[in-house]
């Protein structure tokens, strides 16, 4: 193609490089090509009608301060992408990391709150128990203690076998020989009888009952159990089976007045 042919143009280049396009371009009816041949100082274009597509090529000098940019820019583009990819990576982790904190916090706080109720629960039941054991053990003395108990003469056989009962609860000693004796030499087994001639009736505290004891004798010496009445035979035998204990070891040791 002439460089006098009519329809071009022509300028300076004030560098030397060259260039081929390489793409695929499908422009329709008509395309462009552009040639950018160093060496001779001018430039050509022409129009050429391009049916299809075709491949255009080019070239370029790597060197160029143009070039050089074009990389620096699309290095800055690539290493800022980058570092937004990298940030968004830890911002993701980071939020299921927290996800994941508060779902280990919220179980947790559900596993302790489970584990608290059912101590609770197993403490009442424990309490519970004890107490319906409890129940059960004093029910069971009690049925034991009634089923004991054995039921005495209201005579003087009887009531000295009841003192000797309760004597054997409280380890007061004394026999059923030594504990007739003294009731028969005292009151000849009256409960009803009452001393009104001797020292104590002239100090106004008569000797009473069965073992005839003084009413003093019988408040500090009666045992729970016994009925607080010093005619009461039984209680009046074991009062004064208590005083003979701690005065003389025990009843079957007093032979007199004592």
């Amino acid at each position: 193609m002439s460089a006098n042919t009519p329809g071009h143009s022509r300028r300076g280049l004030k560098k030397t490089h060259k260039a081929t396009i390489a793409g695929v371009a499908a422009l329709g009816a008509a395309a462009l090509t552009l040639s950018l041949v160093p060496g001779n100082g001018s430039t050509e274009t022409e129009p050429q009608a391009l049916s299809g597509t075709q491949k255009v090529a080019w070239s370029y000098n790597a060197n160029s301060t143009q070039a050089k940019a074009l990389a620096a820019s699309l290095n800055e583009q690539q290493t800022a992408l980058g570092l937004k990819a990298q940030q968004e990576a830890k911002a993701k982790a980071n939020l299921a990391a927290q996800a994941k904190a508060a779902a280990a916090a919220k179980a947790a706080k559900a596993k302790s709150a489970a584990q608290a109720k059912a101590a609770a629960k197993a403490k009442a039941a424990a309490k519970a128990k004890a107490a319906a054991a409890k129940r059960a053990a004093e029910k069971a003395a009690a049925n034991r203690s009634v089923t004991r108990t054995p039921v005495f003469a209201n005579n003087l056989d009887g009531w000295i076998r009841e003192a000797l009962f309760i004597m054997d609860k409280h380890d007061i000693p004394g026999s059923y020989a030594g504990i007739h004796r003294n009731i028969i030499r005292e009151s000849s087994g009256n409960p009803r009888a009452i001393n009104n001639w001797d020292i104590n009736a002239i100090n106004g505290i008569p000797s009473k009952g069965l073992l005839q004891v003084i009413q003093p004798t019988f408040e500090r010496y009666h045992v729970k159990g016994t009925k607080f009445d010093l005619y009461d035979p039984v209680a009046n035998i074991v009062a004064a089976c208590n005083y003979a204990a701690d005065r003389y070891g025990s009843m079957d040791n007093v032979n007199s007045a004592y």
